[in-house]
């Protein structure tokens, strides 16, 4: 059985990495195989390599809030002839407010500042097995 694959980039011109850089670690430490797409990701660009790499969840680091103008074609770019990526955003920025529309709209889960290490490998693994089955599924 595979490890879970997660793709991190970062959405338009945020330019905050550490957070990305310090989750990226923290996945790869929990046995996440993770690839770092990095800054200046389009929706386009998100999307093409997460279907391209095969992953099971897409996350997004949010340090400013130029992501929302995104997301609504990033969710949609994930969303592909019935196979769907989970998509996980985190950041210092994301409000309650902001938190509660971003699940309405269909992400999948959202980190805030007080997020732990345990809740965010807990919740990766939990997305990635969910895709896993629901691939399987169509496989069958």
């Amino acid at each position: 059985m595979r490890p879970p694959r997660i793709l991190i980039g970062i959405l338009g011109l945020d330019q905050h990495e550490t957070g990305a850089l310090a989750v990226t670690a923290m996945l790869r430490d929990a046995g996440v195989e993770v690839i770092y797409l990095g800054r200046f990701a389009s929706p386009e660009t998100l999307s093409a390599a997460a279907f391209d790499e095969g992953v099971d969840v897409v996350g997004v680091s949010a340090h400013s809030w130029e992501y929302l103008h995104y997301i609504d074609d990033l969710l949609l770019r994930l969303d592909r002839s019935g196979e769907k990526i989970p998509l996980v955003i985190g950041g210092a920025v994301i409000t309650p407010s902001d938190r509660t529309m971003l699940l309405g709209k269909g992400v999948a889960a959202v980190f805030g500042a007080q997020a732990t290490r345990d809740e965010i490998v807990e919740t990766v693994r939990r997305l990635a097995g969910q895709a896993g089955e629901s691939a399987e599924s169509r496989e069958a």
